[in-house]
C-alpha cells in the first residue's frame, strides 16, 4: 500500500495557440492520504478533480509543488514500479483486444499471463458476478456496464499499492450504479489498497469513503467523514452541496443581535455580529415541519414530488417570492395551490456570513 503526499501542487492550463485565458485547476493544494486509506475527492465539475487525480499517477506534471508516494518524490520513481491501477469514466478498452488480453495485459507484459485464469475467477468471487463469460467478448460486445467491468478487472489485475479512480460509474444507470458500488466496496476490502476516487455523486462518496475531501475551484473546502460534513459544515457552499434534498438558504439581517428574516422571524445567533450584517440561515428540508392553521408561517405549495424508494414527499413552498423546501412523510396528502403553516426547527439552523460564505459558530 502507498501513501500520497502533496504538497503546495498548483496545476494552470494554458492553450496559446487558441489566445484562451490561462485556467488554474489547482491551487497550493495540500492533501496526505493513508496507507490503505479510501478517500473520495468530492466537487462540482470544473472543480480541479480529476487534474489532481491525474497528477497524483503522473499523467499530468504539477507546474509547482510537489507528489510522494511513501515520502519518496514521485519523478523519481519509474512508471512500471509506481503500482498505480487507474479505471476512467469512458473505460478506454482497445477495441480489437478481446477482454482476456485487455484484463491480462499488465501480467503478460511480465509474462505472468498463465495468472491471467485465477485473477478473474478471484474478482468474481469477491464481486459475486461472473465476468469470465465476458473474456471472449471485443467491446463493441460489451454494454456499458460490463465494459466497466472489464476496466475494473483490468486495474486490480497487476500488483497494486494505489488504485485510482475518475468518475468510473458517471455512464452507466442508477440500477448498475448501485450494484457496482457495491461490487468495488467487496473489491478494496479484499485487496487492501490504498484508494483515491473522484465523483460528484454523493451516494457513491459515501458507499466508498473512509473520508471525504469536498473541493471547490482547486482548493480543498473541507474533509472528513460524511455525516460531518453534512451536520457541521464549515462553509455555505458545503452545506449546499452536501445533502439530498439541498438544503434552504434564507437570507437575513442582524437586528438589534438576532438574526431577522422578516416574516421569517428571528433567531439567536452563535456570535455577536454588528447590526445591518448580511446573515443567510441555512435549515434542511427535514428539519421544518408542516404544523396546523394558525401556527407557524404559512405559505402556498408550488410543486409536491413523491420520493418513492425514499418514502419522502418534497413541499416546494412560496411566500412573498421566497422559496423553500419541506420533507415529509410520503402518505401525507397535498396539493398545489394549498396553503401550508412551516415551523422552522430553529435549534438545527446553521448560520453563514453573507458576504465569505464562512460559518458563524
Amino acid at each position: 500500500m502507498r501513501t500520497i503526499t502533496l504538497k503546495d501542487v498548483s496545476k494552470t492550463f494554458f492553450d496559446k495557440s487558441r489566445k484562451l485565458t490561462p485556467v488554474l485547476a489547482i491551487k497550493d493544494f495540500n492533501l496526505r492520504v493513508e496507507d490503505g486509506e479510501a478517500v473520495v475527492l468530492l466537487g462540482p465539475s470544473g472543480c480541479g478533480k480529476t487534474t489532481l487525480l491525474r497528477l497524483i499517477a503522473g499523467l499530468e506534471q504539477p507546474d509547482s509543488g510537489e507528489i510522494f508516494y511513501n515520502d519518496l518524490p514521485l519523478d523519481e520513481i519509474p512508471i512500471e514500479k509506481r503500482g498505480i491501477g487507474m479505471v476512467f469514466q469512458n473505460y478506454v478498452l482497445i477495441p480489437h483486444w478481446e477482454s482476456r488480453k485487455t484484463v491480462g495485459f499488465f501480467l503478460r507484459l511480465r509474462d505472468r499471463e498463465e495468472e491471467v485464469p485465477a485473477h478473474v475467477n478471484t474478482v468474481a468471487k469477491i464481486t459475486g458476478v461472473d465476468i469470465e463469460n465476458l473474456m471472449g467478448r471485443f467491446p463493441r460486445h460489451l454494454s456499458g456496464g460490463e465494459k466497466q467491468r472489464v476496466s475494473i478487472a483490468r486495474a486490480f489485475a497487476r500488483d497494486l499499492e494505489l488504485l485510482l479512480f475518475d468518475e468510473p460509474f458517471a455512464n452507466l444507470d442508477a440500477k448498475f450504479r448501485a450494484q457496482a458500488r457495491v461490487e468495488l466496496k467487496r473489491l478494496i476490502q479484499e485487496f487492501k489498497v490504498t484508494l483515491l476516487y473522484v465523483t460528484h455523486d454523493q451516494v457513491e462518496a459515501m458507499s466508498v469513503a473512509d473520508r471525504i475531501v469536498v473541493i471547490n475551484a482547486g482548493r480543498i473546502v473541507q474533509s472528513g467523514p460524511y455525516h460531518k460534513l453534512h451536520d457541521d459544515p464549515d462553509s455555505l457552499f458545503v452545506a449546499e452541496f452536501l445533502g439530498t434534498p439541498t438544503i434552504n438558504a434564507f437570507w437575513g439581517r442582524v437586528s438589534d443581535g438576532e438574526w431577522d428574516g422578516s416574516y421569517l422571524g428571528r433567531a439567536a445567533l452563535p456570535q455577536t455580529r454588528p447590526n445591518g450584517s448580511e446573515v443567510i440561515v441555512g435549515i434542511r428540508p427535514e428539519h421544518i415541519a408542516v404544523c396546523g392553521a394558525g401556527h407557524g408561517i404559512p405559505a402556498t405549495i408550488d410543486r409536491v414530488i413523491p420520493f418513492y424508494a425514499e418514502k419522502y414527499s418534497l413541499l416546494e413552498v412560496w411566500l412573498r417570492k421566497r422559496r423553500w423546501r419541506i420533507q415529509i412523510p410520503l402518505g401525507e396528502r397535498f396539493q398545489p395551490g394549498e396553503t401550508v403553516h412551516c415551523q422552522l426547527d430553529w435549534s438545527r439552523a446553521l448560520f453563514f456570513d453573507a458576504l465569505s460564505g464562512d460559518r458563524i459558530r
